[in-house]
């Protein structure tokens, strides 16, 4: 669900072809740890089960609602042993950072800290120069609904093919990147256009973001986060993962296709440095944790209704016109019309996608342990807030 031009989120899909390892595939099953659950879910059980069944090694999902909470997993954790997903998996949870990324920068706008029209060059002096590029046309806004004109680091033909392609990412996949070296790679280039003129994703943003966070607040962005949402609500089992190249437990592996030669061979990818995706992208959660986040933040438990106003104000997206993004947040309307907030993302080996009505109550989150698509991308979402009753057999 995510806006990148590239064809997998947060990384580069280099195939689609269905996974020759289907015998692994198990039905999705309903926890039987949740007290009270929730009735029904059978299409999105089934969506879960049909995109196992087109290939992807394993899916874990949570819905809360007001009947109670429902987990279900479908597939694998694991395609050599067989072991199946938990329903408490951690995984790496892509630009689903983002959303954590503008929620403190808004409560820094809330505390008199910085000003969503400030410019890039006023928190980070000389940094955004050259090829066109200008960090005193750009605002944090425009950072914040990607309508500065950054070129997407994640777009670059080198940067691609030594970190996230083939043999480069396994290569590269234990280096420490830092931030400034995304940056680098995005002023490299051209602007794609004018400050404010138009829409186009880009992981740069939120690289500048975090630096922009750090500046204004005096702590690193792991500490803001950790210190101004991770604490308050609650979320154990979320973190920023640094320079660590491990998964915390429970969790299932990680898998990705990184070459377009051998569009069969599947690779472990679960292990990987987490300063590859920094503010852009690093977080490592839950689907339990990621509902309970978007609940508390539509709810209007993280944000004053001044801040909240301000994410949820939306630009079009070309690409998408279901689809409206905000400030580190999407709007987007399923196709039976109900509107939901949140957002996609991915790693190399992840693709999750954590979405909430407006008003809080009906959240669901899921998360691939594959990162090639198989069918439409918002299945599962589309499943489970717009169900159809069973085919009859």
């Amino acid at each position: 669900m995510t806006l990148q031009k590239t064809a997998r989120v947060g990384a580069v899909g280099l195939a689609a072809a269905a996974m020759a390892a289907t015998a692994f595939a198990v039905p999705a099953q309903a926890s039987s740890d949740t007290a009270p659950s929730t009735a029904g879910h059978e299409a999105t059980r089934r969506a879960m089960d049909a995109e196992v069944k087109g290939g992807i090694p394993g899916i874990t999902a949570q819905v809360r609602e007001a009947n109670g909470i429902w987990k279900s997993t479908s597939g694998v954790g694991n395609l050599t042993t067989g072991a199946p997903r938990g329903t408490n998996d951690r995984f790496r949870i892509g630009s689903i950072t983002k959303t954590f990324v503008a929620t403190v920068l808004l409560q820094m706008e809330a505390e008199g800290k910085l000003d969503l029209d400030d410019t890039v060059e006023l928190h980070l002096p000389g940094l955004v120069q050259g090829n066109g590029n200008d960090g005193g046309k750009i605002t944090v806004r425009q950072l914040l609904n990607h309508t500065s004109g950054l070129f997407d680091y994640l777009a670059d033909e080198e940067y691609l093919e030594t970190y996230i392609r083939g043999e480069g990412y396994l290569k590269h996949r234990y280096d420490t990147l830092p931030p400034e070296k995304h940056v680098e790679v995005a002023l490299s280039h051209e602007p794609l256009f004018t400050p404010g003129e138009e829409f186009s994703y880009s992981n740069t943003n939120y690289i500048l973001a975090g630096l922009i966070m750090e500046k204004v607040g005096g702590r690193t962005y792991e500490e803001e986060v950790r210190s101004r949402i991770i604490k308050p609500l609650g979320l154990r089992a979320t973190s920023n993962p640094g320079n660590s190249i491990h998964m915390p437990r429970p969790s299932s592996r990680s898998y990705s296709k990184l070459f377009e030669s051998a569009p069969d061979r599947i690779d472990d990818v679960t292990e990987m440095n987490g300063s590859q995706g920094w503010a852009d992208g690093d977080i490592i959660s839950t689907t339990g944790d990621l509902n309970r986040f978007y609940s508390a933040l539509l709810r209007g438990e993280l944000l004053p209704p001044k801040q909240l106003k301000a994410m949820k104000t939306t630009v079009p997206t070309p690409q998408r016109p279901d689809m409206s993004y905000g400030l580190g947040i999407t709007k987007l309307r399923t196709s039976c019309g109900t509107t939901v907030w949140g957002h996609g993302g991915g790693m190399v080996g992840s693709t999750s996608l954590a979405v909430t009505t407006e008003d809080g109550r009906h959240q669901l989150a899921y998360n691939r342990n594959g990162d090639w698509s198989v069918g439409s991308p918002t299945s599962i979402m589309e499943a489970e807030y717009c169900p159809t009753p069973a085919p009859s057999s």
